[in-house]
């Protein structure tokens, strides 16, 4: 997961709302929203070289987690640990976020650089290992995540934010609502002026291709756009959106899920 915007406790109906862009090689194997078959309450897309998951809910546990890499330049030997592990092992496990995050702040430097986020219910918490590993619980409102630090103004992490307000102050009291505005602006694939561009140390040509929310370049690209709601009653409405290496979209899988 590349690209994350997520509102907390910053509506009437639904305390959560979370949008997001898997941006992945296509050559890596993976499984499309579904039911985890070792774990049947989880609900997620699943890697299917190293078992773990980038965006997944479980609907009895009432615990959501995703996870975002960082950008980095200097060459390190690869790590031990996958970080989509730790999207596995928060959904099927017992601690809650602040127990998890608090472990993660031991063990972190074991995993590439990355940045997690975590529901359980209650809190909802932001855990990273970059630059010490360390976590914060989320205040009320409207984030984003990307590549970089939780809240970096990047420019495309802050149009994404911008399209979620947009999209909350227009959905209606009850009844159904439309996901299709939060979709458009994930498949935004506007690129901003060089000067609103942040410095990753990857070079500018590589800034400019990545900038974008929808990423669609050979071998690479944005995978898979996900929607999810989770309103005051318990009820949760998760949606995934496929796309190949053209970008082209492929399958949606939706599911409505009542949180135990």
């Amino acid at each position: 997961m590349c690209l994350i915007a997520f509102a907390w406790q910053a509506h009437p109906r639904f305390p959560l709302i979370l949008i997001a862009n898997r941006d992945e090689l296509h050559a890596r194997p993976t499984a499309a929203l579904t039911r985890w078959q070792d774990a049947p309450d989880v609900l997620g897309g699943r890697d299917l070289r190293e078992g773990g998951g980038w965006l997944a809910l479980n609907a009895r546990r009432r615990r959501l987690a995703a996870v975002t890499n960082i950008r980095e330049t200097i060459p390190e030997p690869p790590p031990p640990l996958s970080r989509g592990q730790l999207v596995r092992e928060f959904v099927i496990g017992e601690d809650l976020a602040v127990g998890f995050a608090e472990m993660r702040r031991v063990d972190g430097n074991l995993y590439g650089g990355f940045n997690l986020l975590l529901w359980d219910g209650e809190d909802m918490i932001v855990a990273t290992n970059r630059l010490k590993p360390r976590w914060e619980a989320v205040s009320p409102g409207l984030h984003g995540i990307s590549n970089g630090a939780f809240d970096a103004s990047w420019p495309k992490t802050t149009r994404l934010v911008s399209a979620l307000s947009t999209w909350l102050a227009a959905v209606p009291a009850t009844g159904e609502v439309d996901v299709e505005p939060l979709f458009a602006a994930l498949a935004d694939e506007q690129r901003p002026a060089d000067a609103e561009l942040p410095d990753t140390g990857v070079g500018l040509e590589r800034e400019r291709l990545l900038s974008p929310a929808f990423i669609r370049l050979p071998g690479y690209g944005t995978r898979a756009s996900s929607v999810v709601l989770i309103d005051r009653a318990g009820e949760a409405l998760f949606v995934e959106r496929s796309f190949d290496e053209a970008g082209q979209r492929g399958a949606e899988h939706r599911e409505h899920l009542r949180l135990g």
